[in-house]
């Protein structure tokens, strides 16, 4: 049984949440059939998800007319909830002394060459070790609208490399994310794919949604595969050399979903090199030469931000910047041109 407090029912709700210590009471002034007590406390407390609001209930902070209750009891008319309401989550990211390679500041935003085995904010306050943990320690960073992802305005994968954008004030954080909403930021990728590319450039339109089975895995619509989530993705590519065995592409990305170059390269039967989440394979010098260390060379995508393009959000003049490959990416690279050369 739902009901409302004796204030109006359209009145806001009590915006107590940022006192750790005080009970809250409500008094109920008239009861709505099928309403229970978690969801009638979810529309006055919306910031506290129904989980909390169930186990505050079952561990007796919240009570109906003085005694303890349970999430399904239905409010009546003349009760009167009291909720000892819990302290937020703490939301300040933890700055730490982390080695990030910044290739352009100003006063407005931060462009960095990122390196592989780093995430780019935490999950929780207490996580450690990600890039707005290292930028913290650094500078001050945008608000941003996540209080875990400061300065954040687009993301690379943890094992992507290359040039990523971070504001450092409000401003310039709306309005770079602005640009990315309407996708005039022109993003270019490199990477070494398996086998001969056939086209030397084309589109690949094939939307894109999370895997049905697999967990952190994406996929393109397929015989076995359907998801009623799919989104439209786009990637444009350019062949910039072939060898035996490998392809050296270049990647426009026209939208940005999860994994979308890895998955679309997947889907014309040229995975990246170390991607084994989307079909790639460890090589290691042995592969390549015929000689050597059987060891991988590279046990994740070899995928490089090379370069983005866009308009300042503040001076409104254009703005190219480049991050070179990383030197992993390079020797791999030199080593399949010495040993696969085209004839």
């Amino acid at each position: 049984m739902s009901t409302a407090p004796e204030n109006t029912p359209d009145a806001e709700p009590p915006d107590v949440e940022d006192d750790p210590h005080d009970f809250v009471t409500l008094n109920v002034s008239r009861r709505i059939a099928g309403r229970r007590l978690d969801k009638f406390l979810h529309g006055r407390f919306p910031r506290m998800s129904r989980t909390t609001l169930q186990r505050l209930i079952k561990n007796g902070g919240i009570t109906v007319n003085g005694m303890p209750t349970k999430a399904s009891y239905e409010p009546a008319e003349g009760d009167v909830i009291e909720v000892l309401v819990p302290p937020p989550p703490p939301t300040d990211v933890i700055p730490e002394d982390i080695p990030i390679k910044i290739i352009y500041e100003d006063d407005y935003l931060i462009a960095i060459n990122k390196h592989t085995g780093i995430i780019c904010h935490p999950a929780r306050c207490t996580q450690t070790g990600t890039i707005v943990n290292g930028l913290a320690h650094y500078a001050a960073l945008s608000t941003g609208t996540d209080a875990f992802r400061p300065g954040i305005v687009h993301r690379l994968d943890k094992n992507t490399t290359g040039v990523m954008l971070v504001a450092k004030c409000d401003e310039a954080h709306w309005r770079l994310a602005l640009q990315f909403e309407r996708r005039t930021i022109q993003k270019t990728y490199v990477a070494i794919v398996e086998g001969k590319v056939k086209l030397d450039g084309d589109i690949i339109d094939k939307p894109v949604a999370a895997h049905p089975v697999v967990k952190d895995r994406q996929a393109v619509p397929s015989r076995d595969i359907k998801n009623a989530h799919f989104k439209h993705a786009v990637t444009q590519y350019e062949v910039l050399e072939r060898f035996k065995g490998f392809t050296l592409v270049q990647m426009f990305p026209k939208t940005g979903r999860t994994h979308q170059l890895r998955v679309h390269m997947q889907s014309i039967g040229n995975p990246m090199i170390g991607d084994t989440l989307y079909g790639g394979h460890f090589v290691s010098e042995h592969d390549i030469a015929g000689t050597g260390s059987t060891a991988p060379l590279i046990t994740h995508q070899c995928l490089h931000a090379r370069r983005i393009a866009f308009r300042h959000p503040i001076k409104e003049i254009p703005v190219t910047i480049e991050a070179p490959v990383p030197p992993l990416f390079q020797s791999i690279l030199d080593l399949i041109r010495t040993h696969r050369a085209l004839a």
